[in-house]
């Protein structure tokens, strides 16, 4: 993986509570004033420490809190954070399971429950935070350990040091729980120690599959030759400056994705499509080169706010940790709290929601491997190039004529499309299924948020874009679930297809994902894959 692969700064999100009186669906342009502006102000985010958890917060969002900024400051893709989510509340779920009076855990089953009478808010916190602990500091650099980890276990009042496996106390329940699904997990496929054959040794998550691509590098910012392209089906990659001005040329993200151990999917390819992207020299090929164009032709500053808050790029928590600040906003929504139901619940539904970020991780990265297809700007400039067309002209040109060679996603130039193949979106699995759980897990579609994102803002044509103050809002888990496919088109990264087709998987992700969880839920004995 390159060393700046991830290495940008992202605006980070902050959710208004619901609008009252009001229908949640509208979204809004309205200036506002001083003060309710800084409410909402989504700058960049300076340091794990400028976070402060809001009141009430139990246990298993702290630590969802601590993880979401670990991932902020690490260089890891969207599948290892998807991976390293579920892997810490799969830790805190069967610390927490031990407590409970029917729960299985996902590796040692019933084996750990502990009697009725331990059953008590300090002994469960304690448990679930060692859980939470040990999983963090196995997935993440020595400097989240320093920097957020440890100041956490301290204000908690637990020592970190203490690794005891003596299941009659919480602490030993929660280091034996979580080193059960460690021992599982660093042999899932992932390579998260950098020891499986044929990748780099010692080289976390890299590749062992051997991936060359079939084309050349494009180089976003020079004239675009065609010669580059070798096959018009095939990914290509591209090197540019990133956030520090280093010449970067990104590698493929995990190209072997899809012999990453699921939860519970049958198979990795079990959702692979039966027949992938357009294919060049087909009437649909050129046909989803020109709608997004017409998209990038037809651009105004609410699609170019919305494709800027989904992006999720560098520095930021990744499409799976986005779902997660929503799973935060539901529990202070809906009044969690912090006693033993609250912490229950919690645990229950990052447990839910974040195995199903998993398996949505592998789903969508089963596709990309098996059709490696470009993205619209490799399909853009070979079918375009030499050629006018009608389009955004990069930042702060707006709408122009243009040659098709030149087009570029609205995106940061630092950052211009992510080292991956297109079909199909991570964007749109990963939100469909988060929707799914979401929805399920609270009884209803409800969701109620919005964001609002301050006049100039902008990443990409700061100053300028939005030239006023916009709000989106949703009134329902899907609908932000389908806003956040659209923006990669608006965005330039993905066409219809890829979009469309990963949101029907992403559904169908989350609603066997959920089914799972509710058998360990209610005590299915049988252990996890």
């Amino acid at each position: 993986m390159s060393r700046s692969l991830w290495s940008g700064r992202r605006p980070r999100s902050l959710l208004n509570p619901p609008p009252r009186g009001r229908a949640g669906s509208a979204r809004r342009w309205r200036p506002l004033v001083a003060a309710a502006a800084a409410a909402v102000l989504i700058g960049t985010l300076p340091g794990p420490a400028a976070h402060a958890q809001a009141p009430g917060d139990n246990v298993v969002l702290l630590w969802n809190d601590a993880v979401l900024d670990a991932v902020r400051v690490s260089r890891l893709g969207p599948p290892q954070v998807a991976r390293a989510l579920a892997i810490v509340h799969t830790c805190m779920y069967d610390a927490w399971a031990a407590y409970d009076t029917q729960a299985a855990g996902t590796r040692l089953g019933t084996s750990l429950r502990r009697p009725r009478s331990e059953r008590t808010v300090a002994n469960v916190r304690k448990a679930v935070s060692f859980a939470a602990y040990r999983a963090v500091v196995d997935l993440f650099a020595p400097t989240s350990r320093t920097d957020i980890f440890n100041p956490l276990m301290g204000r908690l009042g637990y020592i970190p040091s203490d690794t005891s496996l003596n299941t009659s106390t919480p602490t030993g329940v929660g280091n034996r729980a979580c080193q059960a699904v460690l021992d599982f997990r660093h042999n899932d496929g992932s390579n998260q120690l950098g020891n499986v054959p044929g990748g780099t040794p010692g080289v976390a998550y890299s590749d062992y599959t051997g991936y060359r691509p079939v084309n050349d590098i494009m180089e976003p910012l020079a004239k675009f030759d065609p010669a580059t392209v070798k096959d018009p089906n095939q990914w290509q990659p591209l090197r540019y400056r990133d956030l520090l001005s280093v010449l970067v040329t990104p590698n493929w993200i995990a190209p072997y994705w899809n012999m990453v151990t699921p939860f519970a999917l049958e198979s990795g390819d079990q959702f692979r499509s039966a027949t992938g992207p357009a294919k060049a020299g087909t009437a649909q090929y050129r046909q989803q080169a020109e709608e997004v164009l017409a998209l990038s032709a037809n651009l105004t500053d609410e699609h170019k706010v919305i494709a800027e808050y989904w992006a999720d790029g560098p520095r930021s928590e990744t499409p799976p940790g986005h779902w997660n600040l929503f799973a935060q906003f539901v529990s202070r929504r809906d009044g969690h709290g912090t006693g033993l139901a609250g912490i229950e619940t919690d645990v229950k539904m990052f447990f839910a929601l974040n195995n199903a970020m998993l398996d949505s991780s592998i789903v969508a990265w089963d596709n990309k491997i098996a059709f490696d297809s470009p993205r619209p700007i490799t399909v853009i400039r070979y079918l375009f190039n030499n050629q006018a067309v009608l389009a955004w002209g990069g930042p702060f040109q707006g709408t122009r004529v243009i040659d098709g060679g030149t087009w570029l996603p609205y995106q940061p130039l630092y950052f211009p499309t992510p080292p991956f193949a297109e079909y199909s979106s991570g964007h749109s699995t990963f939100s469909a299924a988060g929707a799914r759980v979401l929805t399920l897990f609270s009884r209803s579609s409800r969701f109620g948020a919005s964001v609002t994102i301050p006049a100039g803002s902008s990443l990409i044509e700061p100053g300028a874009t939005p030239a006023m103050d916009v709000t989106l809002s949703w009134e329902t888990f899907e609908e932000a679930a389908d806003e956040a496919g659209m923006s990669r088109r608006w965005g330039g990264i993905h066409f219809r297809q890829a979009d469309i087709d990963a949101r029907a998987d992403g559904k169908a992700v989350g609603t066997q994902v959920y089914l799972k969880a509710r058998t360990l839920f209610s005590g299915d004995p049988r252990i996890n894959r």
